[in-house]
């Protein structure tokens, strides 16, 4: 059956629109966009809609990842207004949770402190995420995420206000140009120093269903830097990572490539650490985006972010350290740098 012929008489369609890609929305992409005009759709209809020719750029079949420039005229087919996969609304709860997340706003930007545990977007099962309950607090406001991090990954998440500031956002991730840090606790003692791991990654593997990412020189080129924190014995480090590159599980894999994969980390990490560490209270992978800078481009003011550890991870580490401390019978000792 077509996108456009309806399930049941009672279920009401949309009209055919014409959408006139304005300066806010050039460069977004054809998927983005038509994603915004047809709110309650899910993204994988969004899809199917483009692959099938029933959206229209100048008149012309395109594809989902089809960057847009200003003057284009998109043409948007009826969609049902009414039907069963169309996402719940985010709960209340989760709304204030995530309005009292938000570190720091400005005409251009928001910028949270994630909790973990929520995933950024809907899909794989999940009704709503971050975005769709940020847009649900703030139904006024054109709201794109800059980039994404692991449901389970706390700490600092962009959120463009502007598509104009989307745009910025996504050329200097790109260039390299924002500093993303992130604070993790590793298997056993590190003894790498400052280590910079420049292995391209495989990003496009299923093992049993699920995306799998792993070192091979085939993959794309990735870049992380890694730096002890803090040692806690030979049982676990705390080390600080910069990403240089954004990789899917990027971290994840690097640090697992070094022999030190992550805690609390199920698909790359260690078994018997993780059920050590759980016992400690570990609930989740300690992994923690802690700062990121920026400078936008056009007016040249720095931009800086911070985020602390969260409770939980903080729980773990005093844990630890009482545990050494208690083993060498004397304080603990941070490793210098």
């Amino acid at each position: 059956m077509s996108e456009t012929e309806p399930i049941a008489r009672s279920a009401p369609r949309s009209a055919v629109r014409h959408l006139e890609i304005d300066a806010e929305q050039q460069g977004q992409r054809l998927d983005k966009v038509v994603a915004q005009q047809l709110p309650g759709v899910p993204r994988s209809r969004v899809f199917r809609l483009i692959r099938r020719g029933e959206v229209r750029v100048n008149g012309r079949r395109a594809s989902p990842e089809q960057r847009l420039a200003a003057g284009d005229t998109v043409r948007l087919p009826p969609v049902l207004t009414s039907m069963p996969e169309s996402p719940r609304r985010a709960p209340a709860s989760l709304v204030q949770t995530l309005e009292r997340a938000v570190i720091h706003q400005d005409e251009r930007l928001l910028v949270l402190d994630k909790p973990a545990g929520v995933a950024v977007h809907g899909g794989s099962g999940l009704s709503f995420g971050i975005i769709e309950a940020l847009r649900a607090s703030r139904p006024d406001e054109t709201l794109e995420l800059a980039h994404r991090l692991d449901r389970d990954t706390s700490g600092i998440l962009l959120v463009a206000r502007r598509g104009s500031a989307l745009r910025t956002l996504h050329a200097l991730l790109r260039d390299g140009a924002v500093q993303k840090k992130y604070l993790v606790l590793v298997a056993g003692r590190w003894n790498l120093g400052h280590k910079r791991i420049d292995a391209p990654l495989r990003t496009d593997l299923r093992v049993g269903g699920e995306r799998t990412v792993k070192v091979d020189s085939h993959g794309k080129r990735a870049l992380t830097e890694f730096r002890l924190v803090e040692a806690y014995g030979t049982r676990a480090s705390l080390i600080e990572a910069t990403l240089h590159t954004g990789r899917t599980h990027q971290i994840r894999v690097h640090a697992a490539h070094c022999g030190h994969p992550v805690a609390g980390d199920d698909k790359y990490g260690s078994k018997s650490l993780n059920e050590q560490l759980a016992a400690l209270g570990l609930k989740r992978m300690f992994l923690h985006a802690h700062s990121c800078s920026f400078v936008w481009p056009d007016s040249g003011t720095e931009q800086s972010f911070s985020a602390p550890l969260p409770a939980d991870l903080r729980a773990v580490l005093e844990a630890l350290a009482g545990k050494r401390t208690r083993a060498r019978g004397g304080a603990p000792r941070r490793a210098g740098g």
